[in-house]
């Protein structure tokens, strides 16, 4: 079982790469406002995005290393991407995407893997 310390930035992360994905891609389904106001709308998103990201690498700083946790962060952020643009942005997530994201986790996996 993960400890608290362990589990903490994960979730944290997962949260803040929920925020960010909105921020950044939630607007592609709004044509009708102004970009200026999209903008700073997405920013507003982003600081909640900010205010969870922060502590996740403070907190998981004891457990993980940097490259352990900018690992984690890009396997996260595609998932909840996939899941966003399924669901939100209706879009599907070919083969081809699929593959290409394999191919990152796997890159996230030999950085957890240790030395070889």
């Amino acid at each position: 079982m993960l400890s608290w310390t362990a589990l903490a930035p994960i979730l944290l992360l997962i949260a803040s790469n929920v925020f960010m994905t909105f921020a950044w891609y939630g607007q592609l389904n709004v044509q009708h406002r102004a970009l200026w106001l999209i903008v700073m709308i997405s920013w507003g998103i982003a600081f909640f995005e900010y205010c969870l990201a922060v502590p996740a690498n403070r907190i998981g700083r004891a457990v993980y290393s940097p490259a352990e946790l900018k690992a984690m962060q890009e396997v996260i952020t595609l998932v909840v991407f996939a899941v966003f643009s399924v669901t939100w942005l209706k879009a599907p997530i070919t083969p081809n995407h699929a593959v290409g994201f394999a191919l990152i986790a796997a890159g996230a996996f030999f950085v957890f893997k240790g030395p070889f």
